[in-house]
């Protein structure tokens, strides 16, 4: 049986790397896949998934509104789908994860989706949220704090170089992203009162 596939980290944690080598594998045993990444901040009708070590590839794009089921129902009968792909799975619209469950029920393809789980301020964002309450398989791909424990939360760092703790939920152009493990993810957004030294920024 096919399964819908949220495959969810902070940033940083090799996940666009994992999904171009899963379609990567796919197509060298002779298969299709089809790749999505989010067009919310891209120009043109071209999308490129690209991660941090160089691999990439062509993807379609999806916007708010777009009927993904439509759109990979129509490909896959001209030519066959063994697998979608989607990358930064967190900008889908909760109807867009019923419509990727959809080809997997009805159509029998896998999706493999990958994306943030939460926000800078610690919020599920509305795909992820979709995503993890009816995927079928959940898959947490996993980076480290600075300190060396697991980093499940983000901030923003904007230009100044010290951590936004408002704003909003997606912001697109200089801003640098870091993992943190939940407890210096509290001292950075001034959660907590820090008790160690090892902070990178102001507050």
């Amino acid at each position: 049986m096919a399964k819908l596939y949220f495959h969810y980290a902070t940033m940083n944690a090799g996940k666009t790397t994992m999904l171009l080598q899963a379609s990567y594998n796919y197509r060298e045993s002779g298969m299709t896949t089809m790749l999505f990444v989010a067009g919310h901040y891209r120009h043109g009708d071209t999308g490129l998934i690209s991660s941090r070590i160089g691999l990439e590839s062509e993807a379609e794009m999806f916007r708010d509104g777009d009927d993904l089921y439509a759109r990979i129902a129509d490909h896959h009968e001209h030519t066959t789908v063994h697998c979608v792909f989607v990358d930064e799975a967190q900008f889908l619209e909760e109807e867009q994860v019923w419509q990727l469950a959809r080809v997997a029920d009805r159509l029998g393809i896998p999706v493999m989706c990958y994306g943030l789980r939460t926000d800078f301020q610690g919020n599920l964002f509305t795909g992820s949220r979709a995503l993890l309450a009816i995927a079928d398989d959940l898959r947490e791909v996993r980076t480290i704090c600075r300190c060396g424990r697991k980093a499940t939360m983000v901030v923003r760092l904007g230009a100044d170089g010290k951590v936004a703790r408002q704003g909003e939920q997606v912001a697109i152009g200089k801003d640098i992203y870091v993992s943190l493990c939940r407890r210096h993810w509290e001292e950075e957004m001034g959660r907590f009162e820090a008790d160690d030294f090892i902070g990178f920024v102001s507050p």
